[in-house]
């Protein structure tokens, strides 16, 4: 099979995760068509930065933490700095999925094709969260009144798109609100989306109470995402209990 020529760069937002990013760094730099891999360091106190940059990566850093979107945006404008005569693609992922990452070659492929304008990760192989799924389910719950369609896994943050599906996208909805954001805008807007299984895993949350103030924050930046597409989300979101783990 023909190696692709490179048309692809990878963003990747990462926070305090020097243990884990070298390796994701070192397998996203191996997929066919990737020559450019951009990580944002939001505000790391440990050495992410140092270790992405040793691994291969051009660096970004935001001296404050200032959320997953903001990552996002900042890791796609550095990319477009670097495009010659056309627009890279942009293949967004987890900094914690470590040599998982190489597993994203379907996600890349349909986009490449033309067959879809982004694509969005289904793991084959779930981990155990701590959660009960019911930021999830919400993210999921709202995509689907909102535009018809059925997300198998909302909040995934491994995606592939064009960049004129990035740029139809934006401003994209704060932090951890961006996916489902990204998701209604692109497919209210006639954007092809589609779901490709891949065989990727990255670190699960847990059940401490750092862990239950993170959920805590998905479930506040979720809602305000389907809130600020859709107001009437107000008044469910008013229902809905705080997650407990």
């Amino acid at each position: 099979m023909a190696v692709p020529e490179p048309d692809t760069a990878v963003v990747i937002p990462a926070k305090d995760e020097a243990e884990r990013i070298g390796a994701t760094v070192s397998a996203a730099l191996k997929l066919p068509g990737v020559d450019l891999v951009v990580v944002v360091d939001d505000g790391s106190s440990d050495e992410t930065g140092r270790v992405a940059r040793a691994a291969g990566a051009r660096v970004v850093r935001h001296s404050r933490n200032r959320g997953k979107a903001a990552a996002m945006e900042s890791g796609a404008e550095a990319a477009g700095l670097l495009d010659a005569d056309h627009a890279r693609h942009l293949l967004f992922l987890d900094a914690d999925l470590g040599e998982t990452a190489a597993a994203a070659v379907p996600l890349i492929a349909p986009v490449r094709a033309g067959e879809a304008d982004m694509t969005i990760a289904t793991f084959a192989t779930r981990v155990k969260l701590g959660g009960h799924g019911i930021v999830v389910r919400v993210a999921r719950d709202g995509i689907k009144r909102l535009t018809g369609w059925e997300a198998t896994q909302p909040l995934n943050g491994q995606r592939c798109l064009t960049r004129d599906a990035f740029e139809a996208a934006r401003p994209l909805a704060h932090g951890f609100g961006v996916e489902t954001g990204m998701t209604v805008d692109l497919l209210r807007k006639g954007f092809r989306v589609v779901e490709v299984e891949v065989e990727m895993s990255h670190r699960a949350t847990g059940t401490d109470w750092r862990s239950q103030v993170h959920r805590a924050r998905q479930l506040r930046d979720v809602g305000l995402a389907l809130a600020a597409r859709e107001p009437v989300v107000r008044q469910t979101l008013s229902t809905i209990r705080s997650p407990r783990g």
